[in-house]
């Protein structure tokens, strides 16, 4: 299974990254879950501010993507899983998987999946009056790696496009050992197509996936293309320039430069994604942070593009 996912990651992985990615890297991943559009009751003003990261017309030169909704408010979820329907999305994706402790708190994310019976009365809600597809991004649970067992046959009785399973707990966060034993049992009990996600920062480490879980309809990759943005290619066996990953970085802070924000949005945005992609370098990492404490624009730009070359 060579089907490749990017994964959703908020103020990473939006248009501006995928776009560069796609175009550095065309053909590795097939599609991207979008960094999520969150929903309040009675109120869509946060989730159409963001809406512009997944319009089609914005999306036309990057990778194929899937809009993500965070939120249990029904009417606000249809409202707008059907506005993406009507510019020409066919599937939308359900967070139930983020592990933020404020999000959590609210019953939202990882934070509704001890609650199977709001999981079922958000399903019951929505699913009858979707124009599009509903696919699901999960975990195991969120205090409990067993919590995912009580809704599985909830999952099952919804005509589903897909499941990804990130094998933590939400109050794990993004640390600790994933649970491949429990992927296993999950997916053996599930009726619809499972996509695995979880520290996939090598080849091998897909290699294993796969070879345990021949069934996975795909493997979803975050964190581990940004740590080293030619993965992907590589797992597919593309061809790279060995300029590959400069060519990346550079392009990534041309669009950066480029974006329609302050000088300090541009510098928070830059040194987020430098944390990250550093890895991808051989610096150490004393060497890569020694310019983190740059607060120019110009000056953080010129220094990354003259250790990268």
């Amino acid at each position: 299974m060579d089907t490749l996912v990017l994964a959703p990651m908020q103020g990473l992985t939006e248009v501006l990254f995928r776009r560069v990615f796609h175009r550095c890297f065309p053909g590795a991943f097939d599609y991207a879950v979008s960094p999520f559009l969150s929903l309040t009751h009675g109120n869509l003003n946060d989730a159409w501010k963001k809406i512009t990261d997944v319009l089609p017309e914005v999306n036309a030169d990057s990778m194929a993507v899937v809009p993500q909704l965070l939120g249990k408010e029904v009417e606000e979820f249809v409202a707008l899983a059907n506005r993406l329907g009507e510019v020409g999305y066919s599937e939308v994706n359900w967070n139930i998987g983020c592990p933020m402790r404020r999000v959590a708190a609210k019953h939202r994310g990882s934070g509704i999946l001890p609650y199977p019976d709001e999981v079922r009365q958000v399903l019951d809600g929505v699913m009858p009056r979707l124009k599009v597809s509903l696919s699901i991004k999960m975990r195991l649970g969120h205090q409990h790696d067993d919590e995912i067992l009580q809704l599985i046959p909830i999952l099952n009785d919804y005509p589903l496009r897909s499941v990804t399973i990130h094998p933590r707990t939400g109050k794990q966060q993004y640390g600790g050992a994933v649970n491949p034993d429990r992927f296993g049992e999950c997916m053996a009990l599930l009726s619809h197509p499972v996509i695995y996600n979880g520290d996939i920062r090598t080849v091998d480490d897909h290699s294993r996936v796969v070879g345990r879980f021949p069934g996975v309809q795909a493997v979803m990759i975050g964190r581990g293309a940004l740590y080293d943005p030619t993965l992907p290619s590589r797992i597919k066996q593309l061809p790279l320039s060995s300029d590959a990953i400069a060519c990346f970085i550079h392009e990534l802070l041309d669009a950066i430069q480029a974006q329609p924000i302050s000088d300090e949005a541009k510098l928070r945005k830059t040194k987020e994604y430098w944390c990250l992609l550093w890895h991808a370098t051989t610096l150490s990492e004393m060497q890569a942070r020694s310019v983190l404490h740059m607060t120019d624009l110009d000056d953080l730009h010129t220094a990354i593009r003259q250790i990268v070359k």
